[in-house]
């Protein structure tokens, strides 16, 4: 079974994961999460079945703890050897990625879910820019969690296009709509509520969720909500959620919030849902976001909400139709929409209608997660071929090789060079143009490249236009070049340039593809070579069962030494001359598919 790793720098963000496990097990994937150690680590590790793996890590830029952090990251994700990795949020995603290239995951993946650098400047957002390039540098795919957020990346050169993607419309979790929906049971519990907060019934309500900090808008909601004030004065502000140390609000901000009778603060609550019922209307007054849960939620609700035109917000409204959008830090133009909707409660309620239906259709939680995992397996696909699995061949094994692979290839070419010139004058005397045979064939991962060898047959029709038999087209030329491997040597140039390498299964027809078992196709989760294991245990004597065997032996006991064993042996079987075609046949007999190829071999 296959493995990801989640990672988030605080314990507070496993809940973007709430609901994955279940989703991504039915995929076929077991599901493991990192993250700072917190009073909701061990509650999400038991209530979504998950590991949960704790490794300090801080917010802000503290670079000998950002040392640290990344050391301990490593040495978690190689022990648990995941196929893919998902880092979010910004330190995870540099610290968790780099770590995640560091130990050759095959897939790693950023889900970029916001810039904080879009609030910075000086320095710090010259710091903020580097580290957001080297996390979307050190990934394989960056999902982004809004289409303005994608297009700020891109803007920003943080990331190239084809790298990025958004998955369905958008959105970290989407919405499990059921439970914000104004139902009996949601709305009993909402008066409850109303009793317990002193919200006196039929006054004007408007609320805010999350942090209470600049970033957030807080300031400028703070300035609407007084400037409404003098209109509506049995105006209530509900604001659940509580300041933070990190980008705190002025002091006169925090006053005019904690002194004021009218303004009602539940403080950080569990479950949201029944106080988006005690509202009229939902603002979110935001400089940033990557794209906001809370806006959704409240249209779940059937409320309609303000926002701003920041990156990400701007994709969580549809302007006019389920909310308003107004631009980031004009407090006079929040008051306006916000005034607006208090003043008609027809559009109010269409808008939350409008929303409803908006939020069902593009953002339920089953339909984020099937998208999610529909990624995840495009990825593995696109890094891991048609089996799925993890190459053998990464790391610092696969550097080595692909090092020695160069260093042969450039060595051979350099050293056989008149040998070369001497096959291609005789096939040009002999057989006359063209002198080189080229063929599309799989590659790894089955990645199609064009293989070089030396021609060794001539072109013969039968009376339909149908090419000979290969026995029939195969000159004197090409026997004696193939006996000697002669007509293989033109590989070199496919090793140098990477399509191959020294050892590794053959690389055979693209035809062949579809007619594999999982099993057989498991030869391309390695890089084809010139020679192989099969080569040196009897090559094209051999069934084509038998040669499928042995590249998947090959696969599941590779290493650089049996490596250089094959290529000694090579040399050997070559002066022999030994198992160079199957009895009856010039080459081998066309593979037709495993269970046909058995049947014949019985008869």
């Amino acid at each position: 079974m296959n493995s990801i790793v989640y990672g988030v720098t605080s314990d507070i963000s496993l809940g973007f994961y709430r609901g994955h496990a279940s989703a991504l097990a039915s995929a076929g994937l077991e599901v493991m999460f990192v993250a700072s150690p917190g009073r909701e680590m061990a509650g999400f590790a038991v209530g979504e079945g998950v590991q949960v793996v704790p490794v300090s890590m801080t917010r802000e830029i503290a670079i000998l703890a950002d040392i640290s952090s990344l050391w301990t990251l490593t040495r978690a994700l190689k022990r648990l050897r995941p196929t893919i990795t998902d880092f979010g949020t910004p330190k995870a995603g540099l610290l968790g990625n780099i770590a995640a290239k560091i130990t050759s995951v095959p897939c790693r993946i950023y889900t970029l879910r916001g810039l904080r650098l879009e609030t910075a400047s000086g320095w710090k957002k010259r710091v903020l820019t580097m580290t957001e390039r080297i996390a979307c540098k050190s990934a394989h795919r960056v999902i982004c969690v809004s289409p303005s957020l994608r297009q700020r990346a891109i803007d920003l050169g943080l990331v190239t296009s084809d790298k990025t993607v958004v998955l369905a419309s958008g959105s970290s979790k989407g919405v499990e709509v059921e439970r914000f929906l104004p139902t009996a049971e949601n709305l009993a519990r909402a008066e409850e509520l109303r009793c317990g907060l002193n919200l006196p019934k039929g006054v004007p309500v408007l609320g805010f969720v999350g942090r209470f900090t600049r970033d957030k808008g807080i300031p400028e909601l703070v300035e609407a909500y007084r400037e409404l004030r003098a209109e509506y004065p049995e105006l209530r502000m509900l604001l659940v959620g509580d300041f933070e140390d990190g980008d705190p609000v002025p002091e006169k901000v925090r006053k005019q919030i904690t002194g004021d009778a009218q303004v009602v603060r539940p403080g950080f609550v569990a479950d949201t849902s029944p106080y988006y019922h005690l509202m009229d209307v939902l603002v979110l007054p935001t400089y940033r976001e990557g794209f906001p849960g809370v806006p959704l939620e409240a249209q779940a609700a059937g409320k309609p909400v303000v926002t701003t035109n920041a990156t990400g917000a701007i994709d969580s409204v549809q302007d006019g139709k389920t909310g308003v959008l107004v631009p980031a830090g004009d407090a006079s133009a929040l008051a306006r929409a916000i005034g607006s909707l208090l003043a008609d409660p027809a559009k109010r309620e269409e808008m939350g209608h409008q929303g409803q239906d908006w939020v069902t259709r593009e953002f339920a939680g089953d339909r984020v997660r099937a998208a999610l995992v529909n990624e995840y397996q495009r990825l593995t696909r696109e890094k891991l071929g048609p089996t799925g699995r993890p190459s053998p061949q990464r790391g610092w094994s696969r550097v080595v090789k692909r090092g020695l692979d160069t260093l042969c290839a450039s060595a051979g070419l350099a050293v056989l060079w008149p040998v070369l010139g001497v096959v291609a004058l005789l096939i040009r005397v002999t057989m006359g143009k063209p002198v080189l045979f080229r063929q599309t064939r799989p590659g790894f991962l089955a990645k199609p490249f064009t293989l070089l060898k030396f021609r060794t047959m001539r072109d013969a029709f039968d009376k339909d236009g149908h090419p000979l038999p290969d026995g029939d087209r195969l000159t004197p030329l090409g026997t004696w070049l193939r006996k000697l491997s002669l007509d293989e040597l033109l590989q070199l140039w496919n090793v140098l340039r990477g399509d191959m390498s020294l050892v590794g299964p053959r690389p055979l027809l693209m035809e062949y593809l579809p007619r594999y078992t999982p099993e057989q196709a498991r030869r391309h989760e390695v890089m084809p070579g010139i020679t192989g294991w099969t080569q040196v245990n009897g090559r094209n004597a051999l069934t084509w069962e038998q040669k499928f065997a042995m590249d998947t032996w090959y696969v599941e006991h590779w290493s650089l030494g049996l490596d250089l064993k094959i290529l000694g042996k090579t040399a050997w079987h070559v002066i022999k001359k030994d198992g160079i075609s199957k009895d009856g046949h010039a080459t081998m007999p066309k593979f037709t598919g495993a269970t046909r190829d058995c049947m014949e071999q019985g008869s």
